[in-house]
């Protein structure tokens, strides 16, 4: 997607609509890329973000729906590990395939010979662990509709939440396609996740990213993980998983590609995610042009029929 060819506010026409022209570019942008392929689910980003970041618990008892019992992001969850259950028929092969590819967080083991030394056909469970997060999306729909600019863009051309500044409208709430961002029951202010911001300007890596085991949390300039994050996918497919693709790293996506992106192992879908978002202000400034046609077709209508009634009263 391009810049958004039309006049918002008082910004110019060749500006994006999101903020996304504040940031200077002075350094790489920076972002997240979560390689699923290799999550176990441990949940120690989860834990991580909320004792950096002092986020309140948010339920430590199991929902009965999964192993998962957070279910999703939201005012007091900024980072989100899903579990997800798949049972599907598994080949020899392709269970010899992943097992060396690495892929599937809880994949199980290659299937046993029976007593006759046989391998039985096998109907296996795998688990896709993925952790979430926001996108800090490069067209940010809650930067443009916050009316007190709580939402900000960062020197690092990530998306925060000034916490002091948020009225707690919920208007950035109904904006974010993903919805990720959500107000704080008992504190009516809007949360998510900073990105760590205050641990960026001391040099160091997010809170989730340091305490990832595996690397499946990869931290770095976007334009650089983007390459890596290609690489990775080239590398899983050669290995048989065909069905490895990257989300959220395409610039001319609906939001104009996400500073935080992943590779899954399936549909966005399964993993929860909206398989094409798009900026939910895209059309807010055709609205604006509508309604004020409109208005402005009311205004001369009524003058119109006023100036009439003037006009033909006088004559009667």
């Amino acid at each position: 997607m391009t810049a958004v060819d039309v006049q918002i506010g008082s910004r110019p026409a060749d500006q994006r609509p999101d903020g996304m022209d504040s940031y200077g570019g002075a350094q790489p942008r920076m972002g997240f890329f979560t390689d699923t392929s290799i999550c176990i689910g441990c949940k120690a980003c989860e834990v991580a973000c909320k004792e950096w970041n002092d986020v309140p618990e948010d339920g430590l008892a199991l929902t009965g729906m999964s192993y998962d019992n957070t279910v999703s992001l939201g005012a007091s969850t900024w980072r989100h590990v899903a579990f997800i259950e798949q049972q599907r028929p598994v080949s020899v092969a392709a269970a010899g395939t992943e097992a060396a590819a690495g892929t599937g967080a809880a994949a199980a083991p290659a299937p046993r010979q029976d007593a006759s030394g046989q391998h039985p056909g096998v109907s296996d469970v795998r688990w896709l662990m993925a952790s979430d997060v926001c996108k800090h999306c490069t067209h940010a729909a809650c930067l443009d509709v916050c009316p007190t600019g709580a939402l900000m863009r960062t020197e690092f051309g990530t998306v925060v939440v000034q916490s002091d500044i948020c009225n707690g409208c919920g208007y950035c709430v109904s904006a974010c396609p993903y919805g990720v961002i959500e107000r704080r029951e008992g504190d009516g202010r809007a949360w998510k996740c900073t990105l760590c911001y205050d641990r960026l300007g001391a040099g160091m890596e997010p809170a989730c990213a340091q305490a990832c085991p595996t690397k499946s949390i990869q931290f770095g300039p976007v334009d650089e993980l983007r390459e890596r994050a290609a690489a990775r996918v080239e590398q899983l497919q050669a290995a048989g998983e065909a069905s490895a693709r990257l989300y959220g790293d395409d610039p001319g996506d609906g939001v104009g590609g996400d500073g935080a992106f992943f590779l899954l192992l399936d549909e966005p879908e399964v993993y929860g995610l909206p398989p094409d978002p798009v900026v939910t202000t895209r059309d807010l400034p055709s609205m604006w042009r509508h309604a004020g046609a409109a208005a402005a077709t009311m205004a001369t209508l009524a003058a119109v029929s006023f100036a009439a009634e003037r006009l033909w009263g006088g004559k009667r």
